[in-house]
């Protein structure tokens, strides 16, 4: 049963009153976002190295496409039970730990000689991406003030910026060294790391408890969060398939410079960074449902674009792509914690975590359409797939949020 579009959800109050009323604790959130950037560095970087990966181990896309699988499923499963933990209790020491476990793991992958062990190293920096989103976006929640999703989406800018600035890091360093270059992502891992450890105690505010959480009024709505679980991972059919195969593409279809693909990809995830920025207040404006159902109805023409696109003018369609489908990230994590206000970290982890993950099957399918009907038919399905999630989100209630 759908729930009923008129009810609107109020958005959950991580932090007591007059706190919620307070601008947000930009150092707090700049720290936070640091952290984040250098999390999805590393796990931004996997798209780049994938081609020299399917190269020196001789993979088929279906064997490449599950290596993304592994990576989005270890990263993004286990998220909500680590939401669920940072619920009940802080769990500042995950931050720390996490960005250097994600370095461990990638930093090392170009060593791997087989196979099962890239997948393992794979595993490995999953973890430490699961690991950091939970609390990381709880904790930005509660420090971000009245307007949620310009606080949140400054915290999410730190982990945009880290997903474009990982498929170039990653390319100038395994071309100028080899696969063993892939040890240079250890280096900004560890330092992060050690700062997050000796400064972020320093600066977290103390965590909401749960009896505070049961006084804000918010109404939990699963139904609601199902809806947008389904939206967020039919979205990230389109831009995991277009993070994974446009490389592919622009090398075998369209002929492009392999030294380009980082590039290539730092475009459609950079524009993504000015995306979430703009994003924020724009939703908190006009409302975080209104918003996602307008730019998922963007999308699909953009995407199909591409298709249509010489080795110039894929540049400019995957930007405006990655400014289109990328700014709704941070709007439906703002939005799911809405539809569950008493379990922010909860509703962070589920978002960021399964529906992404759940997203990341897409990828696997999608290479084995590119191996039985080519790369094009790929990106052609992939540039589909928000269509679908926009006739979803029209059964999404609207928030109370402007």
């Amino acid at each position: 049963m759908s729930p009923d579009p008129s009810v609107a959800v109020a958005l959950p109050r991580a932090v007591p009153a007059p706190a919620d009323h307070a601008r947000p604790n930009v150092r707090l959130l700049s720290l936070l976002a640091l952290g984040h950037m250098v999390i999805d560095i590393n796990q931004g970087s996997l798209a780049a190295i994938l081609p020299l990966l399917k190269s020196s181990l001789a993979l088929s896309y279906t064997a490449t496409g599950f290596i993304v699988l592994m990576a989005n499923t270890t990263s993004s499963l286990i998220q909500p039970l680590f939401g669920y933990l940072a619920d009940k209790t802080a769990r500042r020491w995950l931050l720390p730990m996490s960005v250097a476990l994600s370095a461990v793991g990638i930093g090392l992958v170009g060593l791997a000689p087989s196979y099962a062990l890239v997948l393992a190293l794979v595993i490995v920096t999953g973890f430490g991406v699961a690991a950091y989103h939970p609390e990381g976006y709880r904790t930005a929640t509660a420090v971000a003030g009245e307007k949620k999703a310009t606080g949140v989406s400054i915290f999410s800018t730190g982990g945009n910026v880290g997903i474009a600035l990982g498929p170039p890091l990653a390319t100038a360093l395994v071309t100028g060294f080899g696969m063993p270059g892939t040890l240079g992502m250890l280096v900004p891992g560890l330092l992060v790391s050690g700062l997050l450890l000796a400064v972020l105690p320093m600066l977290s505010a103390p965590a909401p408890t749960r009896a505070h959480a049961g006084r804000t009024g918010g109404k939990t709505m699963v139904g609601a969060m199902s809806l947008l679980i389904l939206v967020v991972a039919l979205r990230s059919w389109t831009q995991l398939g277009f993070t994974t195969y446009v490389p592919f593409y622009y090398v075998d279809v369209l002929h492009g410079d392999p030294r380009m693909v980082g590039t290539l990809l730092a475009v459609f995830l950079g524009s993504g960074v000015v995306g979430t920025l703009v994003a924020g207040p724009i939703a908190d404006r006009v409302g975080l449902r209104r918003y996602m159902v307008s730019v998922l109805l963007l999308a699909p023409p953009i995407a199909a674009s591409f298709l249509f696109a010489n080795r110039a003018f894929a540049f400019v369609a995957l930007g405006a792509l990655g400014f289109v489908l990328v700014s709704t990230f941070t709007v439906s994590v703002v939005l799911g914690q809405a539809y569950l206000p008493r379990n922010p970290g909860l509703a962070s982890g589920m978002i960021v975590g399964f529906a992404i993950g759940a997203g990341g099957l897409g990828v696997t399918a999608l290479g084995w359409a590119a191996d039985h009907w080519g790369l094009a038919s790929a990106l052609a399905i992939s540039a589909a797939m928000p269509l679908a999630a926009f006739a979803v989100a029209l059964f999404l209630p609207e928030t109370g949020a402007r």
